[in-house]
């Protein structure tokens, strides 16, 4: 490997360290916004889920007091 085969290609300096894309890449820079899902599909899924415990909750008190002779 001579002198322009390591200023074509950088990563063959130090094949142990991975090249890096981004200032956000490193161990420790948590997931990305791509990663996550959008805040309304989450408030969304937070909604449907207390509706549905509500409706389950209603249901079972509806079987309890119509039980409770």
């Amino acid at each position: 490997m001579g002198a322009t085969d390591a200023s074509t290609n950088p990563a063959s300096l130090n094949a142990a360290t991975p090249a890096r894309t981004g200032p956000n890449t490193g161990p420790n820079t948590g997931p990305n916004e791509e990663d996550r899902a959008p805040m309304t599909f989450t408030v969304r899924v937070f909604i449907y889920l207390v509706g549905v415990h509500f409706i389950a909750a209603f249901l079972f008190f509806l079987f309890y007091v119509a039980g409770a002779k």
